[in-house]
């Protein structure tokens, strides 16, 4: 597995893996390679977004994290760090989360954050799940979300 910064070239193959999640989960959201270019690959506020590819170079998942800012979705503080993670079905229990979250980690330090949030869905064990493994903790919860935020020292 190679774990590597996205390009607009992987906005197709990301839209995938977005596909293959709503399919699993039955959880609808935006997901064509419109939306995963603008949203995860080249938003103003991203920080980094991190594809992790197999030896073929076929995309097993992804992690996106951004700078918030006024008036963000999640109504996460400014500058704070906002993290999503998405990973294909067929690539659960592999490793992908993590090694996608060591390169994410490192960045949000490089950038200079102090807090990450991670908003998940309050149905989404598995997710909530990897995000406690990442050393996430909750800190607020309302409208079937939880926000669960990582202190980076």
């Amino acid at each position: 597995m190679i774990i590597r910064t996205a390009t607009p070239d992987d906005a197709v193959p990301m839209s995938r893996v977005l596909r293959e999640i709503i399919a699993l989960t039955g959880r609808v959201r935006p997901h064509d390679p419109a939306f995963a270019l603008s949203h995860y690959i080249t938003g103003p506020e991203g920080i980094r977004c991190s594809v992790a590819v197999d030896g073929d170079g076929a995309v097993l998942g992804f992690q996106s994290l951004k700078r918030a800012v006024a008036g963000n979705p999640y109504d996460v503080p400014e500058g704070w760090g906002i993290i999503g993670t998405h990973i294909s079905p067929r690539a659960h229990r592999r490793g992908v989360g993590k090694a996608l979250f060591a390169v994410s980690r490192e960045a949000a330090i490089a950038a200079g954050l102090d807090r990450v949030d991670a908003s998940i869905g309050a149905d989404n064990a598995v997710g909530l799940g990897y995000y406690e493994a990442m050393g996430f903790r909750t800190w607020r919860e309302g409208n079937g979300i939880i926000q669960k935020m990582l202190i980076l020292d």
